[in-house]
């Protein structure tokens, strides 16, 4: 198993050394930047495999250097973690958003954050398949095709990019059609830990996939909303 290399962006020196030491005894590969220009710079120079952005920073800040990874072609599908203040909950819901697969809020355990990486990093990690196995895990709903082993999905025939947790969810909701799933439940199966309370996650993912994959995503035919429950896909 090749080593993975985690870029962390922040501005506090103390939080960079403990991520630094921390994930380095775990195996990682680890590369700070103290500023979203330098993060910005590494991007470029460097193969990653994750990146935790903090989102306060002077300058450049987290959600821009987010922005310019979703943009970009290289990197645009590289998943990426938010550290985040307790209280900030626009810059959380700016973040999921934009694209964020996670985020963190500070203070934060350092068990907790290594749980995280190991989600998000397992998630990106599809076994090689055979061309009938890549088959068998794609599914087509009309004009929507989504396909597992690739993650890719197409509404008519043009390719949409999703955030890691986007498609999972759109996965997850499109191979149990007609099944409804409670918030609460989607937060443990896409998130896979605890995250009593953050209900609002899964409306920001939902909101993100109306406008990708349906037409009208003030009327969607495809992901609806069971009132007083959650969603499911028709």
């Amino acid at each position: 198993m090749s080593v993975k290399t985690i870029l962390v962006l922040d501005d506090e020196v103390h939080i960079l050394e403990l991520i630094n030491y921390n994930l380095s005894n775990e195996g990682y590969k680890v590369i700070t930047a103290e500023t979203g220009e330098e993060a910005l710079e590494l991007l470029e120079k460097n193969e990653i495999d994750l990146a935790i952005l903090d989102i306060m920073l002077p300058g450049i800040d987290g959600i821009e250097v987010l922005r310019n990874i979703r943009s970009h072609r290289n990197y645009k599908k590289l998943p990426v973690i938010l550290l985040t203040a307790k209280s900030d909950e626009i810059s959380k819901v700016v973040g999921l958003e934009v694209g964020a697969d996670d985020y963190l809020a500070k203070p934060f355990g350092v068990l907790e954050l290594l749980a995280r990486i190991r989600a998000v990093l397992r998630r990106t990690e599809g076994p090689l398949s055979s061309k009938s196995e890549e088959k068998e895990e794609k599914i087509t709903i009309d004009h929507i095709t989504i396909n597992k082993i690739r993650r890719t999905v197409q509404v008519n025939d043009a390719d949409i990019e999703l955030s890691l947790k986007e498609f999972e969810l759109l996965y997850l909701l499109a191979e149990n059609r007609g099944i409804v799933f409670s918030r609460d439940t989607l937060l443990e199966k896409i998130w896979g830990y605890d995250y009593l309370g953050e209900t609002r996650t899964v409306d920001v993912h939902i909101r993100n996939l109306r406008k990708k994959i349906e037409e009208d995503d003030n009327n969607p035919i495809y992901i609806k909303t069971v009132r007083g429950v959650g969603y499911k896909f028709s």
